[in-house]
C-alpha cells in the first residue's frame, strides 16, 4: 500500500505535521480495481489506516448513501448534516471529519481518480469542488440513485462471471450511469437559475482544472488565460456565467481555502503557509488572507484551537 503523506512534505507514518492524506486503497478493493462500494457501518472502512474521527485528506472521491441518521460530517470547515436519503460527495483534496458521536448507516462508494475516461469526468462534474456536496434528492430522484448504486454493487461483487478486462469495463460503464445521474441532482440549482449548457462551461471548466494544478503558484488570470489559449474577457464571461464571480475571484477563493486549510490542520509556520499557496513574503500572504476573511491568519489559527 502506498504510504500516506502530509501536507507539508513529511510522512505521515514518520510523524510529520501536515494534514495526512490517504491514497485510494486498491490493496482493499475486489479484484484491485479503481473502486469500491459496499455497506457503511460499525467495524468497516474505505481505508484501513485512515483515522475516520479526525481531520484528514483523501485523494479519490468518495460518495455516501444514508439509510440512517443524521449525521454530522465536517468537510472544507463547513458542518453538513445527512440524514436518511441524503447524500454527502466528498471530492479528491478536500479536508474532512467523520462524526464521533453517530454511526455511519448506508452505501459507501469511492472511487480513483483515473478510473473513468476524462468524457464521463467531464460530463459528471467529477471535480467541481463549486457545489455543495451535500445533496437532497427527492423521491423519485433516489429510487433511481439507490437502483443505480446497487445495480453497480451487484456487479462490483460479481467477480467470477466475467474476466477481469471486461468486469471492470462493465463497472466504468455502471459507475458511469449513477455518477451521471448523481451530477444531474448536484447541477439542479445551475438549472433552477436558467442555466444552459453553453460553450462557455467548457471554457470554465478548463479554467477550473487550471486552477487546481495552479493556485499555489499562479494567482493571474492573465497567465490562465493564455495558458489555455483564451482572450482575458473570453474568460471572465466564462467564469462569470458559471459561478457569478470574476476569474480573479475563483482563484483568491481557492487560494483562501487551502491556506485556512494549513492554518487549521497542520503546525506550519504562518511564513511558510503563505509560500505554501504562493506568497514568499509573509507580510503580503497576511495582508491577502485578511482582505478576504477580515481576520489575519494567526487570528484565524487561534480561534479554532
Amino acid at each position: 500500500m502506498a504510504d500516506e503523506h502530509t501536507q507539508d512534505g513529511g510522512s505521515a507514518a514518520e510523524g510529520g505535521g501536515g494534514i495526512r492524506t490517504f491514497p485510494f486503497p486498491v490493496d482493499l478493493s475486489l479484484l484491485g480495481v479503481g473502486m469500491q462500494v459496499g455497506p457503511m457501518g460499525s467495524g468497516r472502512t474505505w481505508h484501513a489506516q485512515a483515522p475516520l474521527r479526525r481531520v484528514h485528506r483523501i485523494d479519490f472521491h468518495v460518495v455516501m448513501l444514508f439509510t440512517g441518521g443524521p449525521v454530522r460530517h465536517m468537510i472544507d470547515f463547513a458542518e453538513y448534516e445527512a440524514a436518511a436519503g441524503e447524500l454527502l460527495w466528498i471530492r479528491p483534496g478536500q479536508v474532512h471529519r467523520f462524526s464521533q458521536d453517530r454511526e455511519y448507516r448506508g452505501t459507501v462508494l469511492t472511487m480513483q481518480p483515473g478510473f473513468l475516461p476524462r468524457a464521463t469526468v467531464e460530463a459528471a462534474g467529477l471535480y467541481r469542488y463549486d457545489l455543495p456536496p451535500l445533496l437532497r434528492p427527492d423521491a423519485a430522484r433516489l429510487a433511481g440513485l439507490t437502483a443505480s448504486l446497487d445495480q453497480l454493487r451487484r456487479e462490483y461483487e460479481d467477480a467470477t462471471t466475467l474476466p477481469l478486462s471486461l468486469h471492470t469495463a462493465v463497472l466504468r460503464h455502471t459507475l458511469s450511469a449513477f455518477l451521471l445521474r448523481l451530477a444531474h441532482l448536484a447541477a439542479d440549482p445551475d438549472r433552477a437559475r436558467g442555466r444552459v449548457d453553453t460553450p462557455g462551461d467548457r471554457t470554465f471548466v478548463l479554467f477550473r482544472e487550471a486552477v487546481e494544478r495552479g493556485f499555489a503558484t499562479n494567482h493571474s488570470v492573465s497567465a490562465y488565460a493564455d495558458a489555455l489559449g483564451y482572450s482575458r474577457r473570453t474568460l471572465v464571461r466564462a467564469v462569470r456565467a458559471a459561478t457569478g464571480e470574476t476569474p480573479k475571484g475563483f482563484i483568491d477563493k481557492r487560494v483562501v481555502l487551502e491556506a485556512k486549510r494549513l492554518l487549521a490542520h497542520t503546525g506550519m509556520p504562518i511564513g511558510r503557509v503563505g509560500a505554501a499557496v504562493g506568497f514568499p513574503d509573509a507580510a503580503n500572504f497576511s495582508k491577502f488572507f485578511q482582505q478576504h476573511t477580515d481576520q489575519t491568519p494567526a487570528a484565524f489559527r487561534a480561534e479554532l484551537r
